[in-house]
């Protein structure tokens, strides 16, 4: 059985901060990374910041999707006079999001043991107590998962969206350029919002192998009219690295 990437080139399509990381764990198991950041991600300050930090400490619950999420809401939390209750819990969606919430001094009370929005959604319900307030920290193009599942329940929470994820279109050459001559052997998909990018800055879908990190984001490629698709079967990037080593067996 394969233990190594044996030279394959593999498109890191996320942010260019988070996909250092991702190349360099490529690198390490002998793969070629080629890092086509699809996205940009930067923290804002959100209409309604102000209000929710105010009144930071009434609430009981606070919700964390992604380690990008963690970073521009402390950075902007930790900024002011601010503080929570003694009593408040943490929810975050996986071990990335756990690893970003522990660099500001914080621990996680509850975390999934699948990464993503739905299987978090089932271990908190039961856990809510009528009447606790929540907080759901999210991007521009966070999913509605969460969201829907609260109001189907008919919980009520307040939202504040504390970075923005947009198109990196200065790559669009250099992608066209390697997706076009086939230069690569694997393309990486960490998010549905990659998927996307990559249907908006390519113009379509191609049938070389791609890998998603997750159900949710390999829902959005084959939803896009990706064909060829392996997905983690843990959600992370060492899932992905993992799922491209046994492909090479």
């Amino acid at each position: 059985m394969a233990k190594d990437l044996q030279g394959k080139r593999i498109i890191v399509t996320r942010e260019a901060s988070q996909g250092k990381a991702f190349a360099e764990k490529i690198s390490l198991l002998n793969g070629i990374p080629l890092e086509l950041p699809l996205l940009r991600i930067s923290c804002k300050k959100a209409e309604n910041q102000e209000q929710i930090f105010n009144n930071s400490e009434n609430y009981d619950w606070i919700i964390l999707t992604s380690a990008n999420g963690v970073n521009c809401f402390f950075k902007q939390f930790h900024s002011g006079n601010h503080s929570f209750s003694a009593d408040v819990k943490l929810a975050v969606v996986g071990s990335k999001t756990e690893a970003a919430l522990k660099q500001y001094g914080y621990d996680a009370d509850l975390v999934p043991d699948i990464y993503d929005a739905e299987s978090l959604a089932k271990i908190f319900l039961p856990k809510y107590e009528n009447g606790e307030r929540i907080l759901l920290v999210r991007g521009n193009r966070s999913l509605d998962t969460l969201p829907k599942k609260f109001k189907e329940k008919g919980i009520g929470f307040d939202s504040i969206e504390v970075y923005e994820t947009t198109m990196n279109e200065p790559i669009k050459d250099e992608l066209y350029k390697v997706i076009s001559n086939k230069e690569y052997d694997y393309i990486t998909f960490t998010s549905p919002s990659t998927v996307q990018a990559f249907v908006e800055l390519y113009g379509m879908a191609v049938d070389s192998p791609c890998v998603c990190i997750g159900t949710t984001t390999e829902k959005a490629a084959r939803d896009s009219g990706f064909t060829h698709i392996l997905t983690a079967k843990t959600f992370t990037i060492e899932g992905m690295l993992e799922i491209m080593v046994e492909d090479q067996s």
